[in-house]
């Protein structure tokens, strides 16, 4: 990408903000300034077009009426499609992992058609999911699991044009045993946290994908004693 700066785009935090998850850009921000590359980070309201020209779009959680209306919007101003058939990367959480498939079914019943950018659809199951997560065998991160807080009521299954992020050991995630879908350079979980926040080799995985390498690591022993905590407190 050679010296300009990297484009995070934070897909309408006013509609999808509920659980904190636009603290992801944050996150990668500061792990890239971490490391003296440049970045900025561009919030696109609900009214505001998507600019298909950053490099990096986030979609985070919200409930099933602000899902809908994300997902009307999406639709009818297609930046974000546009960018993710360039190579643009893309990650959504919870209700931006819904968006980002084929479709879901909200609570009261109603089909909503999704993006499409991954092989996934979703339908409310018998309960809803909440608590600690841990999912393990994610490719790309070698032996590092990934952790996070689920608070949802969908089961998402994946179609045979995505696989799934990785194994499911402690909580629910899609509700088949797996948590997520990739496609590509498109990604998705149900992990809030913020999941970046607790999970740098994921967060560094994306910015890999940006910039084309595997980034260095950044040293901070801080995260691995958060990190380590968390696990332990998920296994109880």
């Amino acid at each position: 990408m050679g010296e300009s700066a990297v484009r995070i785009g934070l897909v309408m935090p006013d509609v999808l903000g509920t659980y904190s998850d636009s603290g992801n850009a944050t996150v990668l921000a500061c792990r890239l300034r971490w490391r003296g590359l440049s970045a900025s980070v561009v919030e696109i309201g609900h009214d505001d077009p998507v600019p298909s020209s950053l490099d990096l779009y986030l979609l985070g959680g919200g409930e099933d009426e602000a899902q809908a209306l994300a997902a009307d919007r999406l639709r009818a101003q297609p930046g974000l499609q546009r960018a993710a058939a360039r190579g643009a990367v893309v990650f959504g959480v919870c209700a931006g992992l819904q968006l980002l498939g084929t479709g879901f079914r909200t609570g009261d019943g109603s089909w909503q058609a999704g993006l499409g950018l991954l092989d996934a659809t979703t339908v409310p199951g018998p309960r809803r999911a909440i608590g600690e997560v841990v999912v393990r065998d994610c490719a790309g991160l070698g032996a590092e699991p990934v952790t996070g807080f689920e608070n949802h009521l969908g089961r998402t299954r994946l179609g045979p044009g995505s696989r799934p992020l990785g194994r499911v050991v402690t909580g629910t995630g899609n509700g088949d045993g797996t948590d997520g879908a990739v496609t590509g350079r498109v990604l998705a979980t149900y992990l809030h946290g913020p999941v970046l926040a607790r999970n740098p080799a994921l967060a560094d995985l994306l910015l890999g994908w940006v910039l084309g390498a595997p980034l260095p690591a950044l040293p901070l022993a801080e995260v691995g004693a958060l990190r380590r905590e968390r696990l332990r407190a998920a296994r109880r």
